[in-house]
């Protein structure tokens, strides 16, 4: 797969796993995993009941397909190109697909370690271009690890129990006064 979307990267596009079958306990049934372009299949409404509006999607219905299975003995992967056209333009670059931009664990940890030093988006993200020159990831998905991280921190608490259990903790001075015992009317 790693070797697929490298190639894909290289022509212009992003390569999914569309289907697979990895369940090496049924007799009968071979491995096999089925790579398409991310633009491939048909956009699918969520919510079926209301209008549907006229909103830009990235289905194009690609019928572009590569079928690999494993080799007999387990030595290797057989690629079979199933269909090798497009029905839409390769890009230059993939900065902005949200599937290529991918943050990787490294990648998580170090946006993780210059949040809590207090470093600015803008920053970390230089930082991330200079450590992966290929990376394509745009400061939108550096703003949704950190605040991924923060979400974290606070566990199933919201924002306002969490301020309070830190004045607690770092020992400050703090009274609040509450609105129908659930709701914070001021705080001080």
């Amino acid at each position: 797969m790693q070797w697929a979307r490298s190639i894909a990267y290289e022509i212009g596009f992003v390569a999914v796993i569309m289907r697979s079958y990895t369940n090496i306990g049924m007799r009968g049934r071979t491995l096999f995993v089925l790579i398409g372009c991310d633009m491939s299949g048909q956009y699918r409404s969520r919510k079926k009941d209301f209008v549907k509006r006229d909103t830009g999607n990235r289905k194009y219905e690609c019928p572009f397909k590569l079928r690999g299975k494993i080799v007999v003995g387990g030595q290797g992967w057989m690629v079979k190109l199933m269909c090798g056209s497009y029905n839409h333009e390769l890009v230059k670059s993939l900065v902005g697909y949200p599937y290529a931009g991918r943050l990787t664990k490294d990648e998580k940890i170090m946006i993780v370690d210059m949040t809590k030093s207090m470093v600015k988006p803008k920053n970390i993200l230089l930082t991330l271009k200079k450590y992966n020159a290929n990376s394509c990831t745009t400061i939108k998905q550096v703003y949704k690890a950190r605040s991924a991280y923060r979400s974290s921190i606070r566990g199933s608490d919201i924002e306002m129990q969490h301020l309070i259990k830190i004045f607690e903790r770092d020992q400050y001075i703090h009274w609040h006064r509450l609105k129908d015992e659930d709701v914070v009317r001021d705080i001080f």
